[in-house]
């Protein structure tokens, strides 16, 4: 039965990696309902997040914009990093316009302390979920539409699951838009006994596996209750459903909530590198879409398709016309999901730029042009031996520090400094092992150009706006 407009769902994990679904080749953790996305959709195996890091890829994913351009560089709530200027409008918002009901359930992340960076102030006449970037499992409060809703002893997952369940089930008979942003499998690791008890017996996992591996699957329950609804209500072949990941795996030292630290290294495909490293591992993510009325099912897109391509994508499957302002960063790859080529990545380059202050200042940047990719890892030298009254990103500005100079100082000693930059051609060595820029400096030279160029342009966009803090110098 049709209906006439295209409902859009997406479901955007956390901190979920490349190798963290069966359909992506995970031998051991079964995600049956991750998969039917992908059977009866299309999969993608080039798909990028626009940061290795979790408040800069989701404004990114929001706005259709590099989140440099927009304010959000970082995860730092405290200071205002993790939001994007309000100049800025969101695909909710351009859903709203369109007479779509919009709804946001789970993980905001672009804004905690101003309420001018509330969801119900961008875009989302409904909200149910957190500011911050993570929460417990089972002691949470949720923020309902600005009041305050504290835990009745559920798992959170189940109750994000079960709020975008009644969104639906009350906008039934009306276009809708959700944004369903699960807090898995990002920590704490936490999950109902019995999951994590399912993988304890394989025998093949540390428990912080074991129990990252059952929250995905407490997840992937949650989304095969959501495609049941929609089947149930006669809704599925008009809905678009976009199932995707913020960023890479965290694969290093997890702490247990009961003190215990354990390795998370686990299968995460062929890449290298992880959560807060623009490597593969970090930026390239899982993503698949389903949408029965208008894609073909059991298809595979090879192209890369980047975060800043979702918002006209997702506009233009709903044949909504209205667009942001400011220019996009991304483009419409409706017809790559459709089948027809595409010569985007041989002709976009794309940036990645990646900053943190905790108050070890991590840098890592790339730009990705054709098969070609240009990786600085960490942070350069100059960075290390800068005055400790300062902590820079990647040398190009600097925010004041909170913390004192004892702090502050052993990390900066710490810090490696890195080599020249890294290239790699990633058609032929996707898991990046072969450093190619002694034989083709040619390149290296014309990438290095086109990041600076980046660079200083978003920094300058930056720099205009009104009400983003802090100020770059």
């Amino acid at each position: 039965m049709s209906i006439g407009y295209t409902n859009v769902i997406v479901i955007m994990a956390d901190d979920l990696g490349y190798g963290d679904l069966s359909y992506y080749g995970n031998r051991y953790l079964k995600t049956p309902n991750i998969d039917r996305l992908a059977a009866e959709g299309v999969a993608l195996t080039q798909h990028y997040s626009a940061s290795p890091i979790s408040a800069p890829a989701r404004a990114a994913f929001l706005t259709g914009r590099d989140s440099h351009r927009t304010g959000a560089l970082s995860v730092e709530s405290n200071r205002g990093l993790d939001r994007f200027s309000l100049r800025e409008r969101t695909i909710a918002d351009v859903f709203r316009a369109a007479g779509y009901a919009t709804g946001m359930v789970g993980k905001w992340h672009n804004g905690l302390f101003d309420r001018r960076y509330h969801p119900n102030q961008r875009g989302f006449s409904e909200f149910v979920g957190f500011l911050n970037g993570g929460m417990d499992y089972y002691d949470w409060i949720l923020d309902v539409n600005g009041q305050p809703r504290h835990s009745d002893g559920r798992y959170l997952t189940d109750v994000l699951s079960e709020e975008a369940l009644a969104f639906i089930e009350r906008h039934q008979s009306e276009p809708f838009f959700l944004y369903l942003a699960y807090n898995a499998p990002h920590s704490p690791l936490q999950a109902p006994e019995p999951d994590i008890e399912y993988f304890r017996v394989l025998g093949r996992f540390n428990e912080a596996v074991c129990r990252l591996y059952a929250m995905i699957r407490r997840m992937d329950m949650g989304i095969g209750r959501i495609l049941a609804l929609l089947d149930r209500l006669g809704l599925a072949d008009q809905t678009l459903i976009l199932f995707t990941s913020d960023n890479g795996p965290w694969l290093g030292q997890q702490r247990l909530p009961n003190g215990r630290v354990f390795s998370m290294q686990r299968y995460n495909g062929p890449f290298r590198g992880m959560k807060q490293d623009v490597l593969e591992g970090g930026i390239r993510v899982p993503a698949v879409v389903r949408w029965p009325a208008g894609l073909p099912a059991g298809q595979e897109v090879t192209e890369l398709v980047h975060f800043c391509d979702w918002l006209p994508t997702l506009l233009a499957a709903a044949g909504i016309t209205d667009r942001p302002a400011f220019p996009l960063d991304g483009t419409d790859v409706l017809p790559t999901l459709r089948g027809a080529s595409t010569s985007t990545p041989a002709t976009v380059p794309r940036f990645w730029q990646f900053n943190r202050y905790e108050p070890i200042p991590y840098c890592n940047a790339a730009v990705r042009y054709g098969p070609w990719k240009l990786y600085w890892p960490r942070i350069p030298e100059a960075m290390a031996k800068l005055p400790i009254d300062n902590v820079w990103y990647h040398g190009m500005f600097h925010v004041p520090h909170f913390e004192t100079a004892v702090d502050r100082a052993p990390v900066l000693r710490e810090v490696p400094p890195p080599s020249e930059p890294e290239l790699y051609h990633l058609e032929e060595d996707p898991a990046e092992h072969e450093n190619q820029a002694a034989q083709h400096p040619d390149v290296v030279a014309s990438l290095r150009q086109a990041y600076d160029a980046w660079f200083r342009a978003v920094t300058r966009e930056r720099r205009r706006l009104p009400d983003v803090w802090p100020r770059i110098e």
